[in-house]
Formats: C-alpha cells, structure tokens, sequence
C-alpha cells in the first residue's frame, strides 16, 4: 500500500533524530544516511495504519539494520590499511544531534566515538540509547530484544569500557578556538618545546588516510615523540603542497564539539585534527585525512562563513 503524505511527512519529521542515531551507532555519516533511507524503504513496504508507535518502530528498524551493519564492519575494518578513525562533523551539521546535557555532549565527542569501537554492536546500540537519547531500559530492552536487566547489564559494561580514567573538560566554541590559536602557535614555533608543555606526558597522535593519504599505521605516543611529528606536520615544503594539491590553511573549528584544527585546500577540507583536552593539557591529537570521510566536512565548510585562516603552511 503507498504511503500517504502524512505517513512521509511523518518519517521526514523523525529523520533528523534517525541520522543522529545512526551516526553515533556507525561512526560514519554516509553509513548512517544509508541506514535511514533503508528504514524508510522498510517503512514505506509496511502497513503503516497498523503501527501504534511510529517512533519507537522507526528506531527499532534503524538500530537492527545498524547492528547488522557493526557486525559487517568489524571484518571490513580488519582489513583497513592503517588506523581507523570515525568521519567527523563539524560545528552545526545537524547530524550531530542532541548535545544539551554532558551526557549528550560526551556521546559525541570523537574520542568517545573512537573509543566506541571497543563495543560489541548490542553494547554500542544500548549506551547511544541510553546516554545520548536517554531512552529507559524497558524501552530499550523492547528495541533489541532483550530483558531489562540485560540492558542494564549492557549500558554498565559500555560504560566501562568507554572509560578511558581521562576526565575530559566542558568547552565552549570560544575555549575551543583559544586552544586551537594556542596550539597552532606552538606548532608552527618551529621548536618543540612549545608544543611539549601543552600535550600530557602520555599524549599520543593518531591520523586515518584509508590508504589514499599518507599516514602512520602505529599512533605516536608520549609528548615529545609527538611534538616532533605535530611539528614536522606544520612544516612548510614543496613535497607536502604537491601532496595535497595547493596552498594549504589551517583554521579553528569544532568537531564533534572538541577543539578540531581544519585543514583545507582551495574551498577542499583535507582534513580535520581533533583535540582531546583535559585539565591536564592536550591528550591526543587525531586526524581524519581520509578523503572519503571528508566530503560532508566539505560541503559543511563551503556553507558557512569561516572568516580567515590562522595560518598558511605552504
């Protein structure tokens, strides 16, 4: 039976909360568009008059073709060539979702998205639900087929494994920009010693090229031994302008709500260089230079305003 304009109507009007879901579940949000419109087709082949709830339906599609989908990606992502990281998305892509409580707000953050990689899809799936929609177990439990304790059980043991012991700081997009002027000041010192004093002791680096951009398949670790590389990274050079297409310049922004350093080429984002801060100082620095994960960040930066770069590598 075709669905009538109010039965669309009524999907589009959920679809914004759908792609957040499905973004946080996929880490991607070209998997995560994908997955909506497979929920819609799902929708559209239903007899919508006989669905009480449309909303919990709709996330009950959605969250079983995402866990489908985990499970696919983790034999896809052995076979990654260098470090996996998550697509992100800069300040205002709607995509992002809810971040009203720092609950929300952690959901998002890329380190937590990174980190996310070390669940099990049912575990990944009932910590997004929970913490970042505050959906209660039973509902939960209803979702994924599961008892309510079960779900609780699974949230508990997210949680823990999300837990890196780092306490991540709250930061406004006027903290972030001061942090990523700080930053690129002591990057392009042209010494270390700068960059030394705001990274952690145990600060590590990690990049994702997929294979299309250079990257190191081993993270760097500890402050010095990244200084270096951050520095050698800023560095001006012929080879790096012909590797990347043109001049190059670097502005501040936020990804996923962290402090994130936006590299772009000619109206090209070529990558963006997530912060994650602690009141201890700079615990990793990771960057998404995969072009294929970069193509919403460009539309993104091409809509709005960006003002001046804070520097010109090359």
């Amino acid at each position: 039976m075709p669905l009538s304009a109010n039965d669309v109507d009524r999907f589009e009007a959920a679809r914004p909360r759908l792609e957040a879901i499905a973004y946080r579940l996929l880490g991607s949000a070209s998997e995560a568009e994908d997955a909506v419109q497979e929920t819609f087709l799902r929708w559209q082949a239903t007899d919508v008059a006989r669905i009480e709830v449309p909303e919990a339906w709709l996330t009950r599609a959605l969250t079983n073709l995402c866990r489908n989908q985990l499970t696919s990606a983790r034999a896809r992502r052995e076979t990654y060539v260098g470090c996996w990281l998550p697509e992100p998305l800069l300040a205002g892509d709607p995509m992002l979702g809810p971040a009203d409580t720092a609950e929300q707000r952690e959901s998002l953050s890329y380190a937590v998205l990174t980190l996310m990689e070390r669940l099990s899809p049912n575990e990944r799936a009932v910590y997004v639900l929970r913490e970042a929609f505050d959906y209660p177990h039973r509902e939960i439990a209803e979702i994924l087929d599961l008892t309510e304790a079960a779900s609780q059980q699974l949230f508990h043991r997210a949680k823990k494994h999300v837990a890196d012991g780092k306490a991540r700081a709250e930061i406004d997009a006027a903290a972030a920009r001061r942090i990523v002027e700080e930053f690129l000041a002591a990057a392009t010192s042209g010494r270390t010693e700068p960059l030394v004093r705001l990274l952690t002791s145990d600060a590590i680096a990690v990049g994702d090229g997929g294979g299309k951009v250079p990257a190191r398949a081993k993270p760097f670790v500890g402050a010095v031994v990244v200084a270096k590389f951050l520095w050698g990274l800023c560095k001006p050079g012929e080879a790096k302008r012909a590797l990347v297409g043109g001049a190059l310049s670097l502005y501040a922004s936020t990804a996923n709500g962290d402090p994130a350093v936006v590299a772009v080429v000619g109206g090209r984002v070529v990558a963006v260089m997530c912060l994650e801060v602690t009141a201890e100082g700079i615990v990793a620095f990771r960057n998404q230079a995969n072009p294929d994960k970069l193509e919403r960040a460009t539309a993104r930066w091409a809509a709005d305003d960006r003002g001046e770069p804070l520097y010109n590598v090359f």
